[in-house]
């Protein structure tokens, strides 16, 4: 089938530990506020760095008024004719804990409300969508809920996508990631010569996709993958995998690395991803555009981490600001252009990344819509 429609976002909506809107966690970026806090409680006898959602609302209420937000808001009345696409890493894993820890007892547990489709589940019960699709590819997750979206709808199989990446924070991934040595006690320093690693954070957010554009829509142009498979958690250390994805997402949108903007990097402050993917940056772009890694504000939210940075990179577009990174003080490296200040200039094209475990690398390519 021939691929010939374009693809808008049209809407979105945001919940992180960065803002409840995604206004507020585009400001609390560009402001570098402190959104990151230090808590005792998941893993024993140490403090690690994580990202809360503020809110007296639990997770699930919070994804459910976040779809209907959207949703409203787009004018949509009849989900006939959309596709559900979640991606997650963790899926109802903070469900089973609460009940595992509450009840002691892990025959209580209800496997519908466990697996990584249980979002969906519970999603299309509320919604009725036509359809519904679940990725699982741990730090890829929603990044590839989006290409995923940009197939079908630009083949016109679907008139509208709702791309949904939600990633709540539980025991066992805070404890999995404390596991691999790779947590910060601090905010992480992406980039930074002396980081500490990362910091685990939770998040929702909501992107619809569509054929038909509005006067605010932001194209998602091109959408790049690959898979190098160097090792179950590190990344190629030359970048070969992230290099690839990147430079597939570029042939997709059919624009030259030159027409880049700014980058939105993985950048999750750890020694391997950090090196690995400032070397796939410095040898595919020569030219040097901003980069920055905002986690280093909203920490990292896992398999919602691909949606959020895709509406961060939206509102790049759509307000034509560079976003910083906070707390680099001193860059490992002088081959790519950091920014540590919000930066006001014209954005066309942006290119977001999203690496995960086991090699599984996505990049994301977001350009300014024309004005015919």
């Amino acid at each position: 089938m021939k691929i010939n429609k374009k693809v808008y976002i049209n809407n979105f909506h945001s919940i992180s530990c960065a803002g409840n809107t995604s206004e507020e966690l585009f400001e609390s970026i560009c402001e570098k506020k402190d959104c990151i806090s230090i808590d005792s409680t998941y893993v024993k006898g140490r403090d690690v760095a994580i990202g809360k959602i503020k809110s007296s609302k639990n997770f699930k209420t919070l994804l459910f008024n976040a779809c209907k937000k959207v949703l409203n808001e787009s004018n949509l009345d009849d989900y006939s004719n959309t596709l559900l696409i979640v991606g997650s890493s963790v899926g109802g894993m903070l469900t089973t804990e609460n009940t595992y820890f509450k009840d002691k007892n892990y025959k209580n547990i209800d496997y519908n409300q466990h697996t990584i489709n249980s979002i969906a589940y519970n999603l299309k019960k509320e919604f009725t969508f036509y359809d519904d699709i679940s990725f699982s590819t741990a730090c890829t997750s929603s990044a590839n809920a989006l290409g995923y979206a940009k197939e079908v709808l630009s083949k016109g199989i679907y008139k509208n996508v709702l791309v949904v990446g939600a990633d709540s924070l539980c025991s066992t991934t805070v404890c999995g990631f404390s596991a691999l040595s790779v947590l910060s006690s601090n905010p992480c320093t992406p980039f930074e010569k002396d980081r500490e690693g990362m910091n685990v954070s939770e998040a929702i957010a909501v992107i619809l996709l569509q054929n038909d554009k509005n006067i605010n829509s932001v194209e998602l142009c091109g959408v790049g993958y690959s898979s190098d498979s160097h090792h179950m958690t590190q990344p190629h250390p030359d970048g070969l995998g992230a290099k690839n994805a990147i430079q597939n997402a570029l042939d997709d949108a059919k624009i030259s690395f030159k027409e880049i903007s700014y980058i939105n990097a993985h950048g999750t402050g750890t020694i391997a991803n950090d090196n690995s993917e400032a070397n796939a940056i410095a040898s595919l772009f020569p030219n040097k555009p901003y980069l920055s890694s905002t986690k280093s504000i909203t920490g990292h939210t896992l398999g919602a981490a691909g949606a959020i940075e895709a509406i961060i990179s939206i509102m790049c577009i759509q307000k034509e600001i560079i976003p910083p990174s906070k707390n680099l003080k001193d860059p490992q490296r002088d081959d790519v252009l950091f920014t540590n200040e919000a930066i006001s200039q014209k954005v066309d094209y942006i290119v977001s990344n999203s690496f995960a475990f086991g090699g599984n690398n996505t990049s994301l390519v977001f350009g300014k819509c024309n004005e015919n």
